[in-house]
């Protein structure tokens, strides 16, 4: 949905990314946004040079598209909301030369005067992004961080208190509420953000990093799907949303003359893979790709042989089903004639009725009372 969005007398119209998706009465962006950028403009207003600025989780470029005058850093772990941001500023006629989009595995810009923080959902990647603020910057930068106020629980103050120091918070507004912290150099500790655990029934060794699914030990959903992979021996494949790599580490371990390309949005998650590769299969690195990306906008029509996928069911905070109905789409164009699409979900999802919609056909692999794996070939 195209919707207005007007701060401080700019008037701005935000579309969320992409701009084709099926879920279209989510608006790009919320309160918190409007209530962090009427607190910076307070400290705006007294410099009279552009400020460095560093933005932390902005959706869909509502807080960068409002703050155009200034020197931005935009830093996500998604690589959507990068594009989202991209989508926003060319909308809406800014020039992007004043903003610089840095993922989560980059190092944090030097010298910011402010940092406007988004909470995310996840609380590694909160803790991790506040331990790297932490410890890049000193008691000299203004902080402000906000969210829905029911999503700011005392567990989270407090991980903001453990990594930055000193912690209030305002009244809400709009169901929002921000945070602000003073950064207390002599209280705020590291954190690594990386989980390691064997995986089951093999030798290898599973690394994530914070903002990675299923971060502390392996999906249900992946148990069973790793019980039931498809033959790719000298395929051409993808592991679509790998997350960590777990499926395509297997079917790389089972299939030593496949190519594989490891394939998700977060950045996080496309380093975790490649980590996982690195430690566990060295002899096989060159037969693996790491890319993140919109699904698979940019990969080549009728170019791979299987690709195996654990849909996610959410974008950010909003559940929707868009995101697997993209995959499912995207996957249908990337296959060869004769190709496989395989994948596991929530049986209430009801995914073998859109595989039915663009294959013409969906197969039962196995199910549990949870899950099922659902084959489509495109014929």
């Amino acid at each position: 949905m195209l919707s207005p969005f007007i701060v401080n007398d700019k008037n701005l119209f935000l579309e969320r990314f992409p701009p084709a998706q099926v879920t279209r009465s989510l608006q790009a962006w919320d309160a918190t946004d409007e209530y962090l950028l009427n607190q910076c403009t307070s400290l705006l207003e007294q410099s009279e040079a552009p400020l460095r600025i560093a933005i932390f989780n902005d959706s869909f470029g509502a807080i960068a598209c409002s703050l155009m005058e200034h020197e931005l850093f935009v830093i996500s772990d998604s690589f959507v909301s990068h594009q989202g941001v991209k989508h926003n500023l060319m909308q809406n006629h800014l020039d992007e030369q004043n903003v610089k989009l840095l993922s989560s595995v980059d190092p944090l810009p030097e010298a910011v005067d402010i940092v406007l923080y988004k909470i995310p959902k996840s609380k590694s990647l909160l803790a991790k992004q506040l331990s790297e603020i932490g410890q890049a910057y000193d008691e000299s930068i203004k902080f402000i961080a906000g969210a829905k106020a029911k999503e700011i629980h005392s567990s989270t103050l407090k991980v903001f208190e453990k990594y930055l120091g000193t912690t209030k918070t305002s009244l809400a507004v709009k169901k929002s509420r921000l945070v602000f912290c003073e950064n207390d150099l002599a209280n705020t500790q590291s954190f690594s953000g990386t989980k390691s655990w064997p995986l089951e029934n093999t030798t290898f060794e599973i690394s994530n990093l914070a903002n990675v699914f299923a971060r502390e030990q392996l999906d249900i959903g992946a148990r069973l799907f790793l019980e039931h992979l498809p033959d790719v021996a000298q395929k051409q494949v993808i592991d679509l949303g790998c997350g960590n790599g777990v499926l395509g580490l297997s079917l790389l371990a089972n299939n030593s003359d496949c190519q594989l390309i490891f394939r998700d949005e977060s950045y996080m998650a496309v380093a975790s893979a490649k980590q996982n590769i690195d430690n566990n299969l060295p002899e096989l690195v060159n037969n693996a790709q790491f890319s993140c990306g919109d699904c698979l906008t940019d990969i080549d029509s009728h170019s791979v042989d299987t690709i195996v996928c654990n849909p996610p069911f959410h974008q950010q905070q909003a559940v929707t089903d868009h995101i697997a109905w993209q995959m499912f789409k995207d996957s249908f164009r990337v296959l060869k004639r004769g190709g496989e699409l395989r994948i596991v979900g929530n049986r209430q999802l009801g995914y073998h009725i859109k595989l039915k919609r663009l294959f013409g056909n969906s197969t039962t692999i196995a199910s549990n009372k949870k899950f099922v794996i659902l084959s489509a070939v495109k014929k």
